[in-house]
């Protein structure tokens, strides 16, 4: 049976912190089907006030929604305006739920307030970018792939005005995963990855074909992302 994909929106709120480039996650509710307890970024789908005001350009209705959602989960208030798109997601085929999820990148004040909704979000931080990703390689901060591969992609800046800058001049990756089960020990016996574009096993799910690697799986309840010998490009600048 065919799953509808539902138009949703996210922004990433930045702040300048003392140390570093913080990012405010909030923690949806446990009780919830879709990433229950799961560490996200605001967001919600697209509705049609949004789709309204962004005319008939699906990105810009996004762009709406993600800081209408960061005010009604969080609070805060981003200027859509200066929102800047990272990247796009959709949910894999065979997901009970998909969605095609915009992406976006916003700062506001260090001294803005968070009130989270208490419904959908039952917990926020504001946490540095870096320390994020590490405290979920130590596997706290469960988080999905999108998640994770977009604070790579951000943990290269050091302000929130650098970071929108270098992301304006970013391709925006528009990114359809394949979901393969793991049974290699190796990557995390019982989870699965998640294979992008120019993976040898994207068209297949084959994981054992040789070739490039453009992949992320679980391992010891953190992501990893790989990018061995790939001709398409990778979902961040890599080193």
């Amino acid at each position: 049976m065919s799953v509808p994909i539902r138009p949703a929106s996210t922004v990433v709120l930045l702040r300048d912190g003392e140390q570093e480039l913080e990012v405010l996650m909030v923690r949806r509710n446990r009780a919830l089907a879709f990433a229950g307890g799961f560490w996200v970024f605001p967001g919600g789908a697209v509705d049609e006030a949004d789709r309204t005001r962004g005319g008939d350009d699906p990105d810009e209705a996004a762009r709406y929604a993600a800081a209408r959602e960061a005010e009604e989960e969080a609070g805060v208030s981003p200027d859509p305006e200066s929102m800047v798109l990272i990247s796009h997601w959709t949910t894999p085929v065979g997901e009970r739920k998909r969605f095609s999820t915009w992406i976006f990148a916003g700062e506001v004040a260090p001294d803005s307030e968070v009130v989270i909704d208490g419904s959908e979000i039952h917990d926020y931080q504001w946490i540095g970018v870096k320390q994020a990703l590490e405290t979920h390689r130590a596997g706290e901060l469960p988080m999905m792939p999108p998640t994770f591969i977009t604070l790579c992609a951000v943990a290269r800046y050091n302000t929130a005005s650098e970071a929108l800058a270098g992301e304006r001049e970013t391709p925006c990756p528009r990114v359809l995963p394949l979901l393969v089960p793991l049974k290699n020990k190796g990557e995390g016996e019982g989870g699965f990855a998640t294979l992008y574009p120019g993976d040898a096993a994207y068209e297949t799910g084959d994981l054992e074909v040789e070739g490039p690697r453009h992949r992320a799986f679980l391992s010891n309840a953190s992501w990893q992302y790989q990018y061995v010998d790939v001709t398409e490009p990778p979902l961040y600048p890599q080193d």
